[in-house]
């Protein structure tokens, strides 16, 4: 079972993190983890590029995903799960489905509010093939 989780540093991520992490014996064997944020895009301004260089825009990215991944690794290590951290750049619902086809997810795991479905997760479902799991 390969589950692509998908979190943003949230508590209401962090709840389908903990989720995983309650429901990972009901697999045979111990599900195959993609723990993937994505961040959206820097806007493109012009003359940006004069005073902002290619390497801090990604270095601004790698920070800000691994700050977003750290709990959730946390909690993963704690628990004994293996996985595959991954950080992508653009529209997080599409990257997410477009992950989640290209790397053979058999689920995606998200977080959402317990009063509203967010705006991603709802793009999330409304677009994927992949089932989606929701977790309030």
């Amino acid at each position: 079972m390969k589950i692509l989780l998908a979190v943003d540093g949230s508590a209401h991520s962090l709840d389908a993190v903990k989720c995983v992490i309650d429901h990972a014996d009901w697999y045979r064997a111990k599900p195959e983890i993609e723990l993937l944020t994505v961040h959206l895009p820097v806007p493109r301004l012009p003359g940006v590029g004069k005073l902002v260089g290619k390497a801090q825009i990604e270095r601004y990215y790698q920070e800000e995903g691994e700050q977003a991944l750290a709990e959730a690794k946390k909690l993963l290590e704690r628990a004994g799960l293996r996985f595959e951290p991954r950080i992508l750049v653009g529209d997080p619902a599409e990257v997410i489905v477009k992950h989640a086809k290209q790397s053979r997810a058999d689920v995606i795991c998200i977080g959402t509010s317990t009063k509203w479905i967010g705006s991603t997760a709802n793009k999330v479902m409304n677009l994927s093939e992949v089932p989606v799991l929701l977790v309030k």
